[in-house]
């Protein structure tokens, strides 16, 4: 029976990977904090839990033991964390680190938290132009995020080791956070009746559900080796596709009102709006024989499930601020009295 450890294995990629190897048959243990956060599907399936601090050495050494057939870190944010990794590595046949597409820089240098928004050519390669390696500036940061995750995937690759870079984009699913979908959630169980869409819903940002990334983590496991690879949704559904099929899901019907430039600032804005497409080019993950577990249309509904009773129970998403700008009804009403 091979064996995976996973690094932060209870948020949304490490409980994706871990269920998607324990029902292949593989013996897996997931690193976290709070043992209250264990997913019990994960423990019914017999997944095990070790209560570990990502910043632990020697908490992690004893967590690998005498090796493992892989390890997953989804906690890597810097340089000194991809440091840290390695010596564990070194005990693993095929280890992955979690890295995202906040590393790619269009031709003037913008990058998705650039106060000018990209705008790539094209559907972006793991060949594309990345920021400048930084280790000086806190990863929670605008310009430091992408900057360190560029530093940390360095550190990786030029080790030699079998480690696989994963780079997906917008990841949804059980536990993400933010969880996206709760800005078209909450309207719907608000019983809004209009919905509106800047930019007529027509922006494209690719998706990564957190089963398509275990799915290409389970192939890495695989085939071992050094690399990076892009992870997305097989679908570049827009915003108004991904709003049509949440309020589907849920059984809501609404009135589109798709919104010129004319309309008032920052009024019907998602979390999924970009004035360019961002598009990953995933053709090398699909060559080494990675297959998607689905669309996001079929990959979204346990997370839209899950949201809806969460609500149900009083425990909502608790990041106000950042769905206050998506959910401002009283705009949106003012709005719709002037038509």
């Amino acid at each position: 029976m091979p064996r995976a450890l996973i690094l932060g294995g209870t948020g949304p990629v490490g409980r994706a990977a871990a269920h998607r190897l324990l029902a292949a048959g593989w013996r897996v243990d997931v690193t976290g904090r709070d043992p209250a956060r264990m997913p019990p599907e994960l423990s019914a399936l017999g997944g095990e839990f070790r209560a570990v601090d990502r910043t632990d050495s020697g908490a992690l050494r004893a967590a690998v033991g005498e090796g493992t057939d892989l390890l997953v870190d989804c906690l890597c944010f810097t340089a000194a964390d991809a440091r840290s990794l390695l010596p564990l590595a070194a005990h693993a046949t095929s280890t992955v680190l979690v890295s995202g597409r906040a590393v790619y820089i269009d031709a003037a240098g913008s990058h998705i938290n650039s106060s000018t928004p990209p705008r790539f050519s094209g559907p972006i390669s793991e060949t594309h132009p990345t920021m400048t390696p930084r280790d000086d500036i806190g990863h929670r940061s605008r310009e430091g995020y992408g900057a360190n995750k560029v530093a940390a995937e360095l550190v990786a690759l030029d080790s030699g080791l079998p480690i696989s870079v994963l780079r997906p984009s917008q990841i949804h699913g059980v536990g993400a956070s933010p969880a996206r979908e709760w800005a078209v959630v909450k309207r719907v169980l608000d019983s809004r009746t209009t919905l509106l869409l800047a930019d007529r819903g027509a922006g494209v940002v690719h998706t990564t559900a957190a089963a398509n990334l275990a799915a290409l983590i389970e192939t890495v496991a695989q085939r071992p080796g050094t690399r990076v690879l892009n992870c997305a949704d097989p679908d570049t559904p827009s915003v108004l596709e991904i709003c049509r099929t949440i309020a589907g899901h849920l059984g809501h019907e609404w009135e589109e009102v798709p919104l010129d430039d004319t309309a008032p600032t920052g009024l019907g804005r998602t979390p999924w709006d970009s004035p360019h497409p961002i598009v990953l080019d995933t053709s090398a993950a699909t060559a080494l024989g990675y297959r998607p577990a689905g669309t996001y249309a079929a990959t979204i509904a346990p997370a839209l499930d899950r949201l809806v009773k969460a609500a149900a129970n009083g425990q909502p998403p608790a990041d106000d601020d950042y769905f206050a700008e998506y959910l401002d009804y009283a705009a949106e009403d003012a709005f719709l009295a002037g038509r």
